[in-house]
């Protein structure tokens, strides 16, 4: 089975740290390999352009892979987004020189040129909007292109907008809000591999900002701890084998450690021990 992880932009690094974290470990360092072998038995990486992997899952000759929401929206593919991988988050946006004293897509002259590589879109939005315009197909970087008199706008995927701002741009219509997904062939959405590495996804997303709190508590304290002590549903609690005293161990969220641990030291627990979680499966 092959899984398409981007071979370069944004997208690539957050990818492969994420499919480390559940488990997916290339076996593989050859940078020119297009293939590579992974820890997980029958799964294999194949490194695509992340524009190209639509495409490629739509196919079926690619189980699934992980490519911006942007990119499945121009290919038009017919492939599932099973998940929203949280990451390379930003806007599709149509932007204009600051000096252009154009304030909105409205204003825009007809026949004004738009430079993107997200063609399908530009099309769909202007004609949408009843608005003439002149599609510029670019394929590489476009910011440049509005201060050459190349273009009168451009249509392009904004993260910060630190890269609009140095070249003098605005962006005066948001047309699309992106993210990393991760795109499943129809046929494969039930697959046992499929439900497998969103099962795993979504545990290490889970897990995150939250810790696992161990404690010893005696007998005659216990119910105070409990009453202080937040838990998913509640706290496990297992009397140990010597003295009257029970272990007590629940996952919290970390942002309330401080002032919990405090709490439950007073209350009566003691020997607290918190450890990282690596993945919360529900």
């Amino acid at each position: 089975m092959l899984l398409a992880v981007p071979s370069k932009g944004r997208l690539q690094e957050p990818t492969l740290k994420l499919l480390e974290a559940v488990g997916i470990r290339p076996l593989a360092s050859d940078e020119r390999a297009l293939v590579v072998p992974t820890s997980w038995s029958g799964v294999n990486l194949i490194r695509a352009r992340p524009e190209d992997i639509p495409y490629l899952v739509e196919s079926g000759r690619v189980w699934a892979g992980v490519t911006g929401h942007d990119y499945v929206v121009e290919s038009g593919s017919n492939v599932v987004e099973a998940l929203d991988l949280e990451f390379g988050r930003g806007k599709l946006v149509v932007a204009v020189l600051k000096s252009s004293g154009v304030s909105t897509v409205e204003e825009l002259p007809p026949g004004a040129r738009v430079a993107t590589k997200f063609v399908n879109i530009a099309y769909n939005y202007f004609a949408e909007l009843g608005k003439r315009v002149r599609i510029v197909r670019v394929t590489g970087s476009v910011e440049v292109l509005p201060q050459l008199g190349i273009a009168d706008a451009i249509l392009d995927v904004m993260a910060t907008g630190t890269t609009l701002e140095v070249h003098g741009l605005r962006p005066i219509a948001t047309v699309l809000e992106t993210s990393a997904r991760l795109v499943v062939n129809p046929r494969y959405v039930e697959h046992e591999l499929t439900k497998k590495l969103v099962t795993f996804i979504r545990g290490y997303y889970a897990a995150q900002g939250r810790k696992m709190v161990f404690l010893n508590v005696p007998a005659d304290k216990l119910e105070a701890v409990l009453a202080v002590l937040p838990a998913m549903e509640a706290p496990s609690v297992t009397k140990l084998a010597k003295g009257d005293i029970y272990e007590v161990f629940s996952v919290v969220p970390e942002d309330v450690l401080p002032d919990l641990v405090m709490r439950l030291k007073e209350a009566g627990a003691r020997d607290i021990v918190i450890t990282p979680i690596e993945k919360l499966i529900a």
